[in-house]
């Protein structure tokens, strides 16, 4: 009778994830339409300890274990849906994920050239190769997003040059 009970838990719980998992995308990522900008936000709810995730109100709505598993499940498909972006994608990605920093461009890009922070922002468990591809296909997206912003004028310069005295 006990296995019984436990083999009819096992649905229930996950059916709770996918709960969570639905509840997380309606409350808590709905407003983040970047796939980069999910990554980043669902790794900063991870341990880098344990490697598990927490989330307070999703673990008080539904169970520490849930809202753990339902977090990974987010963050893979965040990730999952980077590696299907195009360069032109993810130029896009990094543009309004800086938009979105209190950062200026110069720091923003320094930054995330020296520290490369989106490496710590990918789920566990992901193969080595789709890592590689994701960081590559970022660091020439963040090229391309630098070339863009220095070829920008500067607000209120003059595009015409100063005549010769």
């Amino acid at each position: 009778m006990e296995r019984r009970s436990r083999l009819m838990s096992i649905p229930a719980k996950h059916m709770d994830v996918l709960a969570a998992a639905d509840d997380l995308r309606r409350r808590t990522l709905a407003e983040m339409t970047q796939p980069l900008q999910r990554m980043i936000y669902l790794a900063s709810m991870r341990d880098y300890n344990t490697g598990l995730y927490y989330h307070h109100g999703l673990a008080l709505r539904f169970s520490e274990e849930a809202a753990c598993e339902a977090l990974a499940d987010c963050h893979r498909e965040a990730f999952a849906e980077l590696m299907e972006a195009s360069l032109a994608e993810l130029v896009r990605e990094l543009e309004a994920y800086l938009d979105g920093t209190h950062a200026s461009a110069n720091e923003f890009i320094s930054a995330w050239k020296g520290l490369e922070p989106y490496r710590v922002a990918v789920p566990a468990g992901i193969d080595s190769l789709s890592s590689e591809l994701v960081f590559s296909n970022l660091k020439v997206a963040l090229a391309i997003l630098e070339a863009r912003l220095t070829a920008r004028p500067k607000p209120g310069a003059s595009r015409r040059p100063l005549p010769a005295q």
